[in-house]
């Protein structure tokens, strides 16, 4: 629980009556290596915070694998719209490796968030990333060369493009796999 708290702490303040919440709220859980973490079939009510491991989130278009993002140690995951609405939407989350993880349910988020307006300036603040990296990603895909893109990818992912396949890679890059292969060859 000590590294979810030091977590929470880079962000915010935490009370020994918020720590005591939020120790009564998040459960430690375990995904084996392939296990499916969330199924687009069903409407996400938990958010998961790895402490080791690695997750993807991915979609399907036209019968095919479409990897969305990855998320590893210190990251939260859950499929974002689903969580936050309560409705289904198209990702799934699996694991990559064995992870172990956090898990806090949507309802428990809310009480924190009701009963702890600290919370609430997290969520902001930690958000603040995401959405600075879903931005550089945006801009990648538009308008960048598929060297550039990879360039990009490990840049942003310098602590775990090694622990993926090349396959999830290039479609996380929206490139043919052969074309990612020549383009690391040349490094």
């Amino acid at each position: 629980m000590i590294e979810i708290f030091q977590h929470f702490e880079k962000y915010i303040k935490l009370s020994d009556t918020l720590k005591s919440e939020l120790a009564d709220r998040i459960v430690p859980i375990v995904f084996k290596k392939g296990e499916l973490v969330h199924n687009a079939d069903a409407i996400c009510k938990n958010g998961y915070f790895i402490q080791k491991g690695l997750l993807r989130t991915y979609f399907f278009k036209d019968g095919k694998e479409i990897t969305e993002y990855f998320s590893a140690e210190n990251e939260w995951v859950n499929s974002p719209r689903s969580f936050m609405q309560q409705k289904k939407d198209i990702y799934y989350i699996d694991a990559l490796e064995h992870t172990d993880c956090f898990c806090l349910n949507v309802k428990d988020l809310g009480f924190l968030f009701d009963n702890f307006p600290e919370m609430e300036r997290y969520a902001r603040l930690s958000m603040g990333t995401v959405f600075g990296h879903y931005l550089e990603r945006i801009t990648s895909m538009r308008f960048a060369t598929a060297k550039e893109k990879y360039q990009h990818f490990c840049e942003t992912y310098n602590d775990i493009y090694h622990r993926l396949p090349l396959g999830m890679v290039s479609s996380y890059l929206g490139i043919a796999q052969e074309t990612l292969s020549r383009i690391r060859a040349e490094k």
